[in-house]
């Protein structure tokens, strides 16, 4: 009952706290709060798709980083190209993210184990070394917006409290959608084939559909992660895809908890939170904080999460 309860506290009380920080931000005066929770909300909408592949299916994805670049690199050549229209360039990201990821995935979803892992860094370091050769688009400086996505000619994406709002509007949108999705037929068909794929196959079932579905989803939401990411930050890295990003991200899963996708959440908001700390003392703080990983993953069971529940009991 207690773990009931938490499952549906948590989020909850999670969401909430989320939104007061436009309240927190204009009392305050405190703007650099709202431009940092933005990017927080973003990342952790990146770190929710991989969740959804990683902690329901067991799909190690060392190249989810792929994903939030395409997203915003449809962005930033669409907006050099002076097409500013959010209802043109959105759509472009998740088409662009959708066709990248059924390609590869179906292709890395013919492997298994550490041979998933190496062919999804393969393809992400692809996407990578691609948007660094894109030469009119800034290549390895990458490519710099002058300003933010419209909105039917509304200022929705250039006031920094509306698009917080949008962004948060669209986390919680695809936390709900994934919650939906993991409770439904498709979501206990990857958790079979997480425990048991030959027992799958033994019913008449084939998993790889069902993958490969979750797969292009996961795609989609990390793309529509990066076309908000190119808008706050106003420019386009090939950065957003390296490796380091993708490792990153698995790392928020982790921090957070596993296969808890509110855990994703969580994880992200740690990370950065710990980032922006550590680094204000040293800017080699990730000598730090790789023990402080170790330590959540030898002795918290669940990751934060783990840990709130532990206590809860």
């Amino acid at each position: 009952m207690t773990r009931l309860l938490n499952n549906k506290a948590i989020p909850v009380i999670l969401f909430l706290a989320l939104a007061l920080v436009p309240l927190y931000s204009s009392v305050f005066d405190d703007r650099f709060v709202l431009l940092f929770a933005t990017r927080i909300l973003i990342l952790a909408l990146a770190a929710l798709s991989l969740d959804f592949i990683l902690g329901l299916g067991a799909m190690v994805s060392f190249g989810h980083a792929a994903y939030l670049g395409l997203g915003a690199y449809a962005v930033g050549i669409l907006a050099a190209h002076d097409i500013w229209d959010a209802w043109i360039s959105f759509p472009v990201a998740i088409l662009v993210s959708a066709i990248f990821a059924a390609i590869t995935g179906a292709i890395s979803l013919k492997t298994r184990g550490v041979y998933f892992i190496m062919i999804t860094l393969a393809f992400g370091q692809m996407a990578y070394y691609t948007a660094t050769s894109l030469s009119a688009y800034g290549g390895d400086d990458g490519l710099t917006m002058w300003g933010r996505s419209e909105f039917f000619g509304t200022d929705l994406f250039a006031n920094d409290t509306s698009f917080y709002l949008l962004v948060l509007a669209i986390l919680l949108g695809a936390y709900a959608l994934l919650k939906r999705i993991a409770a439904s037929r498709f979501g206990r068909v990857l958790k079979g084939a997480r425990q048991n794929e030959a027992r799958l196959h033994a019913l008449g079932i084939d998993p790889f559909g069902y993958r490969l579905a979750a797969f292009v989803i996961a795609g989609v939401l990390a793309g529509i992660a990066g076309a908000l990411m190119a808008n706050q930050t106003e420019f386009v890295s090939p950065a957003y895809m390296s490796w380091h990003r993708s490792g990153e991200l698995i790392v928020m899963v982790v921090l957070g908890g596993l296969g808890y996708l509110h855990g994703a959440i969580l994880g992200a908001i740690a990370y950065l939170m710990l980032e922006e700390v550590l680094s204000g003392y040293t800017q080699h703080w990730r000598l730090i904080f790789g023990p402080l990983l170790i330590l959540v993953v030898l002795y918290a069971r669940g990751g934060i999460l783990g840990l709130i529940k532990g206590r809860a009991k």
